[in-house]
């Protein structure tokens, strides 16, 4: 079977059941493998959504580490991380055609 580009999330926090719930998102945010696309499409927030909700629930302190974390993060913008991961396979084909 053939692997995805995306690799699967593992965490410790189970997943909350109802997807509409702003636990269900301030979960899927702090999950590094879920994109923001990915919220969208489950709950219908966007990103700005999710980051209200981010300020809204969390401490400051927490708010401010999460938006540092996920600012520069390509996994939680799909179409970052898909040409990353491109551009990964690339160099190591390159490399290995050598």
């Amino acid at each position: 079977m053939k692997k995805g580009l995306r690799p699967l999330t593992r965490t410790a926090n189970p997943e909350p059941t109802n997807k509409n719930s702003d636990s269900w998102i301030i979960w899927a945010a702090w999950a590094d493998r879920i994109t923001f696309e990915d919220i969208k499409e489950q709950t219908g927030k966007s990103e700005s959504d999710v980051i209200k909700i981010m300020r809204k629930n969390l401490k400051q302190s927490s708010f401010k580490l999460w938006r540092k974390r996920t600012h520069n993060q390509t996994t939680k913008h799909r179409k970052k991380f898909e040409n990353s991961r491109k551009q990964l396979n690339q160099r190591i084909n390159f490399s290995d055609n050598d």
